[in-house]
């Protein structure tokens, strides 16, 4: 009697031992250099940038620099004109229209709450948008995480408070009426973190299930937040003064070093967030505060203060639980 023997299904490439291990390099390869562009920026936009450039102009060229850079990568890659034969307005306005047009009221509601709370509670509240980045990543993407992860959070939420402490200044609020710093103050930067951790699951969806590729989401949503920027400037205190003084006014060959910088940091954004998920990138920016505090020791002479050498191990330890621990399906005993 003959004996049929079925083959084994091919594993999907996902399970490729080597595929993972180049994506897992190129995750912590595109965290590194965002932590490093991250943790940098601050410092090189203090010593290069003019107190009399205006705002709008060096936030439009940066996205300027973005697109270009993003299509000379497509480019590159060869997947220009494969994207140019199959884009679509309303395929690009599902993928990356709702994420620009959120992360454009998030901004706005950022600029508000900063101007009525004091640099400590601002960052402090900020950093809620972690855990908003995780709950949204669950009820969008079904990303579940493990116990230990939930924990790391934890652990990165403290390091982020403590780094905030550390980092606060003496500014006090600028009103002392309870109710103007509830409403326009701490309301506006807890609903900005949930904007934050919705926008960032959105692009994650895009990218994870959509497969929009992470450079054409950076080129959408660079021109998407540029349009509404231009449309805004016109009643701004920053489109009279580019009326007044002109587009390019206290720029200097200098200043297109920290806008090429930040550029570069928004398109490190979008392969952080297609390759290891907007959770991850909160590590990244928490990890950054470090960077920035080690690069002013360097430059400055400043020392680290006694809460940002509490927050390294923290931080250091809240990045290998969460890698060592992902949430894992049990398997159902039969």
């Amino acid at each position: 009697m003959a004996v049929t023997v079925s083959k084994k299904a091919p594993k999907p490439k996902s399970d490729n031992p080597t595929t993972t291990v180049k994506t897992g390099g190129k995750i912590w390869f595109y965290s590194l250099l965002l932590t490093l562009q991250y943790g940098a920026q601050p410092l090189i936009s203090k010593r290069f940038v003019r107190r009399e450039v205006i705002v709008t102009s060096s936030v439009l060229t940066c996205e300027v620099v973005k697109v270009i850079c993003a299509l000379i990568l497509m480019a590159k890659d060869g997947s220009l004109k494969k994207i140019y034969r199959e884009w679509t307005l309303v395929g690009s306005l599902t993928a990356s229209g709702l994420p620009a047009a959120i992360y454009a009221l998030q901004n706005s509601l950022l600029q508000i709450s900063y101007k009525n709370l004091d640099s400590l509670t601002f960052s402090i509240l900020n950093q809620t948008k972690l855990f908003f980045t995780a709950l949204f990543t669950y009820m969008i993407l079904r990303q579940k995480q493990s116990i230990q992860q939930i924990g790391a959070l934890f652990l990165l939420i403290m390091a982020a408070v403590l780094l905030s402490v550390g980092e606060g200044s003496s500014k006090a609020s600028s009103s002392s009426n309870p109710d103007e710093i509830l409403f326009y103050g701490i309301v506006p930067v807890l609903v900005a973190s949930v904007l934050s951790g919705l926008a960032s699951a959105l692009c994650q969806w895009a990218s994870q299930v959509k497969k929009h590729s992470s450079y054409l989401m950076t080129v959408e949503m660079s021109i998407i937040g540029s349009l509404c920027l231009i449309s805004s400037t016109s009643k701004s205190p920053d489109g009279e003064a580019i009326k007044q003084h002109g587009f390019f006014y206290g720029w200097t060959a200098l200043t297109l070093v920290p806008v090429i910088l930040n550029a570069v940091g928004g398109i490190l954004v979008g392969l952080v967030t297609s390759y290891a998920g907007g959770v991850r990138k909160g590590f990244v920016i928490v990890s950054a505060l470090l960077v920035t505090a080690l690069l002013q020791f360097m430059f400055d002479g400043k020392p680290p203060s006694p809460y940002c050498l509490v927050a390294l191990p923290l931080v250091m330890v809240s990045i290998s639980v969460y890698q060592k621990y992902p949430y894992r399906v049990k398997k159902k005993q039969v």
